[in-house]
């Protein structure tokens, strides 16, 4: 079978796009997800977005995400501005556009040549949110977690989908790879986390490393970035109301935490390239 594809990035967290506004989504999407991203042994990627038309009324269209290991996320910032970008670039000229999620409709707005700004809806710092279990019930701001005998301080967020922001002196030497997957799996998660690893420069400046369930350490994270600034703006460590820069491995973003704990996420979106592969 051949398969039409698009690969696109947004700070080099990169994904296969697949257009199923009218076929729908492959039955073997999860088997096809792990195949397909292996890097070096296939395309490559963080897995596979899947354009799928719209469940609400009036919407452009509907993302779905399944990661590198054939499991489904429910939202990917970097990915819904590719998304955005792709209808944008196929027919659906708008300035703003809204589309789909597991995690509810988002309204994405063009901001420039390649650059949209995500509406990502509001956070929350409750346990039963993420879910998380023996942490109590929130807010989960600076909480002691134990991580394969280690003691860290860690703040938990959702974002439509769960996250665990820590911060570390530094990030460019932490072995990611060796740490992250007992973060992930940590029994106090049910459903896995993912988890953000911080350096704090001033107040609206960060830099950050992020190891995601499902696909392991990739180069960026929409959700994560968020969580990570929603994180520090309880801790009293950025400020609301302000944009904070995160400076990612694979670039940077923009968020701004506005009243009543929403997100608003800015950053670029763009075509690796398009091609045919036989599967």
């Amino acid at each position: 079978m051949k398969l039409s594809f698009t690969k696109m990035q947004g700070c080099a967290n990169d994904y296969i796009y697949l257009d199923c506004r009218t076929a729908g989504v492959p039955e073997n999407i999860a088997a096809l997800s792990e195949k397909l991203s292996r890097r070096h042994f296939s395309i490559g990627a963080d897995g596979i977005i899947c354009i799928c038309a719209p469940r609400t009324a009036g919407a452009d269209a509907m993302m779905r995400i399944f990661n590198a290991d054939g499991s489904e996320g429910r939202m990917c910032g970097n990915g819904i501005r590719c998304v955005a970008e792709w209808l944008y670039t196929h027919g659906v000229q708008k300035e703003q556009l809204a589309i789909d999620t597991l995690s509810g409709l988002k309204t994405i707005t063009r901001r420039g040549e390649g650059l949209w700004q995500v509406e990502m809806g509001a956070y929350s710092t409750r346990a039963a949110d993420l879910p998380a279990v023996n942490m109590g019930e929130g807010p989960l701001v600076r909480c002691p977690l134990t991580v394969d005998g280690k003691s860290w301080e860690v703040t938990c967020i959702s974002v439509g989908n769960p996250h665990c922001v820590t911060l570390v002196p530094e990030v460019d030497g932490l072995k990611l790879e060796a740490i992250g997957p007992a973060f992930e799996s940590h029994p106090n998660f049910p459903e896995r986390i993912n988890t953000e690893f911080v350096e704090f420069v001033d107040r609206t400046h960060l830099k950050m490393r992020v190891w995601e369930r499902g696909s392991g350490e990739t180069w960026a994270c929409g959700t994560g970035t968020c969580a990570t600034v929603a994180a520090l703006v309880e801790q009293g460590l950025c400020p609301a109301g302000e944009d904070v820069h995160v400076a990612l491995r694979g670039g940077e973003l923009t968020i701004r935490v506005l009243p009543g704990r929403q997100l608003l996420m800015t950053g670029a979106a763009s075509t690796v390239y398009e091609a045919v592969i036989e599967v």
